[in-house]
C-alpha cells in the first residue's frame, strides 16, 4: 500500500521535514519530495486529503499530465517485438534503442520493459516461455489413439499418433504409427527432422521408455539408440523431468491443438490403412500450420519461414539407419548370438562382454566403444557366420577346449554320448562352431543323469537326431526309458486264394 496520505499528514499536518518524514516512513528523500510535487500539482491540502481514501488520493496524484503525455508516446507493435526477441542475440534492450532512434519522444527503457512485459503476461501460458530460433524441438504422443479396420479382415488396430512441435515458431508435425516402440519412436524423429528441413540444437522428449531407459530428476539414461541417432544428427536430448509437465508446455498445447483440430475431424471417418491415416493427417496439419494464431495474428508457417528455419542445423547427406544395440557376452567358441544366430569376435575376447548394434544389414561388434566385428547380417536360425581371422591359429588362448578333449569328456558319461558329441562337431564347417552345442549336452546329464544321457543319445543316433534339441526332447518325454521300435523283417509271399495276385490286373 502506498504511503502518500501519511507522507502529507506528516508534512502539512505535523510539519516534520524531508529528512524526518523518510526515515519514519521508510522511503527515499527523492519519494517525500515526488509525493509533495504531485500533491501541489494536483492542488491539493491537508484538508482535503484527510477525507480521501487511498485510491481516490492515488488517482488524485497520478493521474495528472504526466499520465496524459505517456498516452501520446508511440507504443511498438508488442507482438512484433516478442517475435524477434526469439531470433539468437536479440534483446530487449537492443529492440528499445531501436524503437528511440525510429521514433522522438519515445518510452523509456524501463517503462518499455513494463509495458512488454504486461501484453506478454496476456499470452496462453504455453507461450510463457522464450524459445530462441532453432534452439529445441518438442516431442511427445497424444494420449487418444485412431482406429485403423482391416478391409479384408476386419481386424480393428490402434495406431499412436506422434508430435513434433518447433519451440520458437510451434511450427507442427504429426503422424501416426502402429506403436510407441523404439522402432517407430525413432523413425517418427528422422521423418520430423525431414519435415522441418533441418535439426534443431535441443530435442526435449518426455520420459518414455521407448526413449529414456531410466528416469532421474537430474540425470536421465537414454536408450542408446536414441542417443546414437542424436549424435548422428549432431543433437542433444534433455528429457523433460519426471511429473514437470511445464518443462515440454510448448508441446502439452500442441497435442492438445492436434486433439481438438485434427482427431476430433477423424473421429466418424473410417480408415483401412495406415498410409491412408496419415495421408489425411498430412492434410489437415497442413492446414493447421498455415491458420493464423489468435494472439500473434501470424501463422506457424510464416514464423517457421522467419524465425526457425534459417537458424536449423542441416540434415547430413543420409538419413540416419535404424539399429538396436545389446549386451552379449563371448562364449568359449569365440561367438556372440544374436536373434539365434552366432557371429565371430577375436577369439581373445572369450568370456568378455560386448556391445552389439544391430542394424537390418549389418551386426557389429564394440568392446569399450571400439568395434572390433563387423558382420552381414544373416537371417539363417542356428547357424554360424564366422571370419577366419578371428579363429586362433593354434588355439593356445584356448587350448584346453579342443574337439579331442570335449569327446574324451562327453566319453566319461558313455560311448553313445561321445558319438553324439563328435557327430555334432562334425558337422559343423569349424569345429569349435559344435562347442556350445555339445556343452549344453553334457549339462543335460547334470540335470538327467548320466545313464539317462547314455541312452538319449542311442536312440538320437539311431533315429538321426544330431543335435542339442533333439536329445532334449527325448529326455523331456522319457522316450529313453522306452525301448527302441524295431523294423519288422520281411518274410516269404503268403500263397491264399484270397491274394489275386499281378495276373489278375492284366
Amino acid at each position: 500500500m502506498r504511503k502518500c496520505k501519511e507522507i502529507l499528514r506528516l508534512k502539512w499536518a505535523c510539519g516534520l521535514s524531508h529528512r524526518q518524514i523518510s526515515r519514519s516512513c521508510g522511503v527515499g528523500h527523492g519519494t517525500v519530495g515526488d509525493t509533495l510535487r504531485r500533491a501541489a500539482a494536483a492542488g491539493l491540502s491537508w484538508a482535503s486529503v484527510e477525507g480521501m481514501d487511498e485510491g481516490a488520493l492515488e488517482r488524485a496524484l497520478f493521474a495528472g499530465p504526466a499520465a496524459t503525455r505517456e498516452t501520446t508516446r508511440p507504443v511498438p507493435a508488442w507482438a512484433d517485438v516478442h517475435r524477434e526477441l526469439k531470433r539468437k542475440g536479440v534483446t530487449l534492450a537492443l529492440l528499445w534503442q531501436e524503437y528511440k532512434e525510429g521514433s522522438t519522444g519515445g518510452l523509456q527503457y524501463s517503462r518499455y520493459c513494463d509495458l512488454y512485459r504486461a501484453w506478454k503476461g496476456r499470452l496462453a501460458l504455453s507461450m510463457r516461455q522464450d524459445h530462441r530460433a532453432g534452439e529445441a524441438t518438442f516431442v511427445d504422443y497424444c494420449g487418444p489413439t485412431v482406429e485403423v479396420r482391416d478391409g479384408s479382415t476386419g481386424e480393428a488396430r490402434r495406431a499412436a499418433i506422434f508430435v513434433a512441435v518447433l519451440g520458437a515458431s510451434s511450427y507442427t508435425y504429426v503422424e501416426a504409427t502402429w506403436s510407441q516402440g523404439l522402432e517407430d519412436w525413432i523413425g517418427s524423429h528422422v521423418r520430423a527432422f525431414e519435415f522441418f528441413g533441418g535439426v534443431t540444437e535441443l530435442v526435449v522428449p518426455d520420459n518414455l521408455r521407448s526413449g529414456v531407459s531410466r528416469a532421474c530428476w537430474y540425470e536421465p539414461d537414454l536408450n542408446p539408440t536414441y542417443h546414437e541417432m542424436a549424435q548422428y544428427y549432431q543433437t542433444a536430448i534433455l528429457p523433460a523431468r519426471p511429473r514437470k509437465p511445464r518443462d515440454k508446455a510448448k508441446v502439452e498445447a500442441a497435442v492438445l491443438l492436434v486433439e481438438r483440430w485434427i482427431l476430433a475431424r477423424l473421429r466418424h471417418r473410417t480408415f483401412f490403412s495406415l498410409s491412408e491415416l496419415n495421408a489425411e493427417i498430412v492434410r489437415l496439419v497442413a492446414l493447421l500450420n498455415s491458420r493464423p494464431m489468435r494472439v500473434l495474428r501470424v501463422s506457424r508457417r510464416q514464423l517457421y519461414e522467419t524465425l526457425d528455419r534459417p537458424a536449423l542445423q542441416p540434415l547430413p547427406a543420409e538419413r540416419y539407419e535404424y539399429a538396436e544395440w545389446r549386451h552379449a557376452r563371448v562364449a568359449i567358441d569365440y561367438h556372440v548370438e544374436v536373434a539365434t544366430h552366432y557371429y565371430s569376435v577375436p577369439y581373445q575376447l572369450v568370456g568378455q562382454q560386448v556391445d552389439v548394434r544391430v542394424s537390418a544389414a549389418t551386426v557389429e561388434c564394440f568392446l569399450r566403444g571400439k568395434r572390433v566385428a563387423a558382420h552381414a547380417r544373416s537371417a539363417v536360425r542356428g547357424r554360424h557366420t564366422t571370419v577366419a581371422a578371428h579363429m586362433p591359429r593354434a588355439h593356445q588362448a584356448q587350448a584346453a577346449w579342443t574337439p579331442e578333449r570335449v569327446v574324451r569328456w562327453a566319453g566319461q558319461a558313455g560311448p553313445s554320448v561321445a558319438a553324439l558329441v563328435a557327430a555334432i562337431m562334425g558337422s559343423r564347417a569349424h569345429p569349435q562352431q559344435g562347442f556350445r552345442p555339445c556343452l549344453g549336452l553334457l549339462r543335460l546329464g547334470t540335470r538327467y543323469g548320466e545313464s539317462r544321457l547314455e541312452a538319449a543319445c542311442a536312440r538320437a543316433l539311431a533315429i538321426g537326431g544330431i543335435s542339442y534339441r533333439s536329445v532334449k526332447s527325448i529326455l523331456e518325454h522319457e522316450l529313453d526309458r522306452q525301448p527302441l521300435a524295431v523294423a519288422p523283417t520281411v518274410g516269404p509271399l503268403v500263397v491264399h486264394p484270397n491274394i489275386r495276385g499281378a495276373e489278375y490286373y492284366r
